[in-house]
């Protein structure tokens, strides 16, 4: 079984130094095999703020997590008060605290990860997939044992759980979704909204021809959060020995006790092979 601990939104320069503590605390009790971090992991793309990041992400690794998973989200490219520079060299110092690759891959004996870059510095916030990554993520799939769980993690959210969130959808969703259907996607995973939630695509995208989950992560260390929801991450358990299976925690910070407890969880399921999801 391999276990994620897919956290979100921390933007640094905001983070609250007691959450920090809790999380760092809840990852040396608990450990995990891959740590994920799906964008905004700064608040205003300043050098010192990445730089708290990565030692944030160093010192998670030194308790108990041997491999890491970070993609961009849209505060993580220079301000757009900045132009020059968010234009001429917009992940510079992305790259300088958390290498070149912009669209990391993780793959084991029970999973395929990929990450997506949707963001793009003519865009302030929104997020994009192109035909370009469509394709190489069909083919990626395609190519991957159909007995892995196969996942894909953008920073902007491809499902809804409140209207409200409509504008923030990546532009581009349902063709990439009806595609990486087709060529076996099991989970998209993301941020963004500082919203945590477990959901079935098809509920939303009814022509998808096979069960696509998604699983969004909240704020996990700053004090932006939304709607005084609490500080959360997700935690994943996957395995593929027996069929696949799959289960979601999210884990709220409880302000009483100064750690993260278990919220909620949630299992998620596929149709067998072959039966097509009803209309």
């Amino acid at each position: 079984m391999t276990s994620i601990l897919h956290i979100s939104d921390t933007h640094f320069g905001t983070e609250r130094q007691l959450i920090v503590e809790a999380m760092e605390a809840h990852v040396r009790e608990q450990g995990a095999d891959l740590l994920v971090l799906s964008g905004d992991i700064t608040q205003r793309a300043r050098r010192q703020q990445f730089a708290a990041a990565q030692a944030f992400v160093r010192r998670l690794k030194s308790y108990g997590i041997p491999e890491t998973l970070v993609i961009p989200g849209n505060h993580d490219l220079p301000p757009v008060h900045n132009p020059l520079l968010r234009l001429l060299c917009p992940y510079g110092d992305y790259r300088r605290h958390f290498g070149q690759e912009l669209e990391p891959i993780f793959e084991n004996d029970e999973l395929l990860l990929i990450g997506l870059n949707t963001t793009h510095p003519m865009r302030r916030k929104d997020g994009r997939v192109t035909a370009d990554q469509v394709r190489a993520v069909c083919a990626r799939l395609r190519h991957c044992d159909p007995a892995k769980l196969r996942i894909v993690v953008a920073h902007q959210p491809f499902g809804l759980m409140v209207p409200s969130d409509f504008h923030n959808i990546q532009r581009g969703a349902r063709t990439a979704l009806m595609r990486w259907a087709e060529a076996g996607l099991d989970i998209v995973m993301g941020g963004h909204i500082h919203l945590p939630y477990v959901l079935p695509l098809s509920g939303q995208y009814p022509e998808l021809t096979r069960e696509i989950w998604t699983v969004q992560a909240g704020t996990a260390l700053s004090c932006r959060v939304r709607g005084g929801l609490p500080n959360s991450f997700n935690r994943l358990y996957l395995s593929s020995a027996q069929g696949k299976q799959a289960r979601v925690e999210r884990w709220d910070y409880h302000a009483p006790s100064g750690r993260f407890a278990l919220g909620a969880h949630f299992d998620l399921h596929w149709p067998p092979a072959g039966l097509a999801l009803s209309a």
